[in-house]
């Protein structure tokens, strides 16, 4: 429902099927308008509605709860498009931080803006990062809460594989530790797209690039996040698993194979690199 005056109301209603004669609604909303105001507002009609349910509906019901999901993971600039698309929001959205919402479903209702919508889920990002690391285990290679969030987004990028995010997270705080590089692939394809998705795979030449946020190159942590973290990876860094860990590589189902030495980390590559070779030979020639 726009808002306006009753012939704008009418006309909308009309427009949509609702009612079948404006004039008719006018006149019933007139006699009734002791019985509140007609709300701005976007709502779900029952087919064959009454004039007396219309109006009751537009006076009292409940507003359309649309939804909005931003998936884990995703960078700003997906944040942004997803904002963008979103139907039923108004305005532009403002810059965005990386790693500076939450993802998470955030209900809104029709006209509400994109500068809304994103400052609740800014204050979402910085309760639950500050309640994960209140809780947080002691002695951590982490000096804030902001340290947190950036390798937070390195897990979450690392894995989609749930159970496996508190392992992942122990392996690169044990390697900040150790003073080794945390040599994290998706921080060198985020700095070899410029912040956006990688199409490609990654190259020598990827690895090899001078650039802040190549772990490979650089140690520490990257200078920002990489991507939004979900709840599971904030815990999974505040709270690791307990392991010695200092290496891992995909294994060829979806996980990873964890390994504490070189040597057999070593041996689980080679692994990998097998099965890579028989999808190669099992795939159709083009």
């Amino acid at each position: 429902m726009p808002r306006g005056g009753t012939e704008a109301i009418a006309a909308a209603l009309d427009r949509a099927g609702v009612i079948t004669d404006p004039r008719l609604f006018a006149l019933a909303a007139l006699a009734t308008r002791g019985e509140g105001p007609i709300r701005a507002a976007e709502f779900a009609f029952p087919p064959g509605a009454s004039m007396e349910q219309v109006l009751g509906i537009l006076r009292t019901g409940r507003p359309v709860q649309r939804r909005l999901t931003i998936p884990e993971g995703l960078t700003s600039r997906q944040i942004a498009a997803l904002l963008a698309r979103a139907e039923g929001l108004t305005g532009e959205a403002p810059t965005l931080a990386e790693g500076a919402v939450l993802p998470e479903t955030y209900a809104y209702a029709w006209g509400e803006s994109r500068a809304a919508l994103l400052r609740r889920a800014e204050a979402a990002m910085e309760r639950a990062l500050a309640e994960a690391w209140a809780d947080r285990a002691p002695n951590l290679p982490l000096a804030t809460p902001r340290e947190a969030l950036v390798l937070a987004s390195i897990v979450e990028r690392e894995t989609a594989v749930p159970e496996e995010r508190p392992r992942i997270a122990a392996v690169f705080l044990n390697r900040l530790r150790a003073g080794m590089a945390l040599q994290s692939d998706p921080t060198v394809a985020y700095a070899a797209a410029d912040g956006a998705p990688l199409d490609r795979p990654l190259s020598r030449a990827d690895l090899d690039r001078d650039h802040p946020f190549n772990t490979y190159r650089v140690k520490g942590l990257t200078p920002a996040p990489i991507a939004a973290p979900g709840l599971a990876a904030l815990r999974a860094v505040t709270r690791p698993a307990t392991t010695e860990d200092l290496y891992f590589v995909a294994d060829g189902s979806g996980g990873h194979a964890f390994a504490r030495t070189l040597e057999e980390h070593n041996r689980n590559v080679a692994r990998w690199r097998e099965v890579e070779r028989r999808r190669a030979e099992a795939a159709p020639a083009r």
